[in-house]
């Protein structure tokens, strides 16, 4: 049986543990500590699965502080950060732009 859910939370929390399993948390030992791999990948399949832009999720999270604490963000990213993971997290999904 497939489920799915439109809940922002069960997909954030989703995205996390498969982020959390497939990538590592920085990407060079050098890179800033500020959000790990998998926290930016979450975002990116929330932002997907409920249709925002770049600065449409960079809002969302920004308005709901619950989103941030359920992956462990302090600090909302700026909406150009989310741009910048996906072309590195998600290089061959175009429709993920």
């Amino acid at each position: 049986m497939n489920t799915t859910s439109k809940s922002p939370k069960d997909i954030l929390l989703t995205a996390l543990s498969v982020g959390q399993a497939k990538l590592a948390d920085y990407s060079h030992r050098n890179s800033p500590k500020k959000y790990t791999q998998p926290q930016l990948f979450a975002c990116l399949v929330l932002k997907t699965s409920l249709g925002l832009d770049y600065r449409g999720l960079e809002g969302l999270l920004d308005d709901s502080a619950e989103l941030c604490q359920l992956i462990g963000l302090e600090s909302v990213p700026h909406f150009a950060t989310f741009q910048k993971a996906s072309r590195k997290l998600l290089p061959n999904s175009p429709w993920l732009f």
